[in-house]
C-alpha cells in the first residue's frame, strides 16, 4: 500500500472517527438557549420511549455497513448507545472499521459521562470522560502503545449529545419551514466550541420499513410492513456540516454524511442481516476485492501532471457553491469559478524571534496559543522545538529547520486516531494530519505564528484531501512536512483554514465538485 493509498484510507477511517466522536461527545447549548426550553426538554425526556433505531449505511449507493441508536432508561438517567460499522475496500483488501459510543444523560438530557471507541484492524482509539457541573469536560484518550492523554476542556452551560440534538428542533414546537436555530456546538476533533446555524429547509412524508420477512427464494429479507412518518429537513448553514431528516420525536429518518455516506432508517433485518448477506456473498465471489472506495471518491482533473514542484496551477471549480471556503488570499486568487495557485516566495530574511513587537503578539494571539490536542506549551514540545532550532533566531530559517525535522523524523504510516501533537511526538509516525499537528505545535512553541490548512493535493492526475501547515513569514506561507516541501508547491489547493475538524466540510465536496485543469507550470 503506497503513501497515497494510505492517505485515502485514512480519510475514510476519519469519517468513522467523526461519527463516533460526534455521537459520544456533545453539542453545547448556552444557558440562554435552554431558558425557554428547559422545562419542555425535561418533559420530553420523560416521554422518551426506550428502544432501538436501525440504519443501513451506503456509500454512493453501495451498501457498506450498519448503524444503530439505542435509548434506555437507567436508575440515574438515560443511556444512549450509538454503533457504526462499515467494510471499506482498499487496494484489493476489505478493511473493517467500527465506532461505538455510550453516553449517560441526566433526566433533563444533559450529558454526564461518555465512553467512545473507534476500532480498525490497525489502530483502536478510546475516549472516556465526564462533565463536571456545567463548565468542564474531563476526558482521557487511550491509544495502544501511547501514554494516556488526560485533558480538561471548558464548556458553557448544559449539554446535549448530537444524537438527541434534533430534540432541540423537533420538540417544544412544531418545526417551521425556513426557521433557523443557532446552536453553539463543540467540535470533538478540535475540542473547541463554535456556533452552528440549523435551518428547517423542508417538510415531507417518508415511508419507512417497519418490519421484515425472509424471502426463502431470494434468500434475503424484504419489507413486510411500512409506516408513514412526517419529517423535516434540517441543514447546516450554507448546506454544510449537518444534513438530515428528523421526525416529530427527534429521530433521524435519513442522514447524509461526508464522502457520499448515507444512513437510512429501516427494520433491523433489512439494515443488518441484508448487509451481512451481501457482504458474505461478495467475499465468496471476490467482488468486494475489485471495488476501491477511495478511487471512487477521488476528484479527477482530466489531465495528468506531476505533483511535485508545480510553480503555477490554474483550475476551474464547478458543481458546488464556493461560498464560505478560504479559497482567496495570499498565493491563491479566485476570479469567478477559476482559481489560480502560485508557489509562495520565501523572504531572503524574515523577522527575528527576539524582536517581535507587542502589536505582533496581539495580532497573532490565536496562532501562537496552545489548543487542546495542539499542546505548544507542553514542556516536551518546547524542549524538542528548542533542540531542533538551536540558537537560530531568524523565523524563516527556524521554520525550515522544523519542516526538515518533522519530515525526516516521522515514519510515513497511516494512523486512525485523532491527531494529538504530544502523542505524535512520542510515537513519531503518522500521515499528513499528524505531520501538520506536530509541526504547528513546534512552530508555536518557539514563537512563530502557525495554523492548519486543509484542502486538496494534486497527485498523479487527481486531487486528494490533504492537510499542511501555514506559517507567518511576513505573509502566510504554506509548508508541507509530509512531502518535505518548503515552501509547499502550487499543487496544494487550500479550501479551509483551521483545525482538523474542517476536513468533514471538505469531504462533502465528493460527488459534487468538478475540477477542470486550465494550465499548470513547473
Amino acid at each position: 500500500m503506497n503513501r497515497f493509498e494510505r492517505r485515502r484510507f485514512r480519510t475514510l477511517i476519519a469519517l468513522l472517527l467523526l461519527v463516533a466522536w460526534s455521537g459520544g461527545l456533545a453539542v453545547l447549548m448556552r444557558r440562554e438557549f435552554f431558558q425557554d426550553r428547559a422545562e419542555r426538554l425535561a418533559e420530553a425526556a420523560m416521554r422518551l420511549n426506550p428502544g432501538s433505531t436501525f440504519y443501513t449505511v451506503e456509500q454512493n449507493g453501495t451498501r457498506i455497513g450498519f448503524a444503530s441508536t439505542t435509548i434506555d432508561t437507567v436508575a440515574n438517567g438515560i443511556e444512549v448507545t450509538d454503533y457504526f460499522v462499515a467494510d471499506l475496500p482498499l487496494a484489493g483488501t476489505v478493511h473493517r472499521a467500527s465506532a461505538r459510543s455510550v453516553v449517560l444523560l441526566s433526566r433533563a438530557l444533559a450529558l454526564r459521562t461518555f465512553d467512545v471507541q473507534a476500532e480498525s484492524a490497525e489502530t483502536p482509539l478510546r475516549v472516556v470522560g465526564r462533565i463536571e457541573g456545567d463548565s468542564v469536560a474531563v476526558f482521557a484518550m487511550e491509544v495502544p502503545g501511547q501514554a494516556v492523554d488526560t485533558q480538561r476542556v471548558a464548556v458553557r452551560g448544559p449539554v446535549l449529545v448530537p444524537t438527541l440534538a434534533p430534540l432541540a428542533v423537533a420538540l417544544g414546537e412544531v418545526p417551521k419551514h425556513g426557521k433557523t436555530y443557532r446552536v453553539p456546538t463543540f467540535d470533538p476533533q478540535q475540542m473547541q466550541s463554535r456556533d452552528v446555524a440549523l435551518t428547517v429547509m423542508a417538510e415531507s412524508l417518508f415511508v419507512v420499513d417497519d418490519s421484515a420477512r425472509f424471502d426463502t427464494a431470494a434468500r434475503v429479507w424484504k419489507s413486510a410492513l411500512t409506516d408513514t412518518v412526517r419529517a423535516w429537513h434540517v441543514v447546516g448553514e450554507g448546506g454544510r456540516g449537518f444534513d438530515t431528516w428528523v421526525d416529530a420525536q427527534g429521530r433521524v429518518v435519513l442522514a447524509k454524511q461526508a464522502a457520499g455516506i448515507t444512513l437510512r432508517r429501516m427494520a433491523y433485518e433489512l439494515a443488518f442481516e441484508n448487509w451481512r448477506i451481501a457482504r458474505d456473498a461478495a467475499a465468496a465471489s471476490g467482488a468486494a476485492l475489485n471495488r476501491n472506495i477511495f478511487e471512487s471518491t477521488a476528484i479527477s482533473a482530466g489531465v495528468s501532471l506531476s505533483a511535485s514542484a508545480l510553480h503555477r496551477l490554474r483550475v476551474r471549480l464547478t458543481g458546488v457553491s464556493l461560498e464560505g471556503y478560504d479559497l482567496a488570499g495570499g498565493r491563491q486568487t479566485l476570479r469567478g469559478d477559476t482559481l489560480l495557485i502560485e508557489r509562495a516566495v520565501l523572504p531572503a530574511k524574515s523577522y527575528a524571534l527576539t524582536t517581535r513587537a507587542p502589536e505582533f503578539l496581539a495580532r497573532f494571539r490565536a496562532e501562537l496559543a496552545p489548543e487542546p490536542l495542539l499542546q505548544s506549551n507542553d514542556i516536551a514540545i518546547v524542549q524538542k522545538a528548542i533542540a531542533i532550532t538551536g540558537l537560530e533566531r531568524d523565523a524563516r530559517r527556524v521554520a525550515e529547520k522544523l519542516n526538515t525535522w518533522v519530515h525526516d523524523s516521522l515514519a510515513k504510516e497511516v494512523t486512525f486516531s485523532v491527531p494529538n501533537a504530544l502523542q505524535v511526538l512520542r510515537g513519531r509516525r503518522g500521515d499528513c494530519n499528524e505531520h501538520t499537528q506536530l509541526y504547528v505545535a513546534l512552530a508555536r512553541a518557539v514563537g512563530i505564528p502557525a495554523r492548519i490548512a486543509t484542502g486538496l493535493a494534486y497527485v498523479r492526475g487527481k486531487f486528494y484531501y490533504h492537510a499542511w501547515p501555514e506559517v507567518w513569514l511576513d505573509a502566510w506561507v504554506p509548508v508541507d512536512p509530509t512531502f518535505g516541501q518548503f515552501p509547499a508547491d502550487a499543487a496544494h489547493l487550500r479550501f479551509v483554514v483551521g483545525g482538523l475538524g474542517q476536513q468533514a466540510e471538505l469531504l462533502r465536496l465528493i460527488g459534487n465538485l468538478e475540477i477542470q485543469m486550465v494550465d499548470g507550470r513547473r
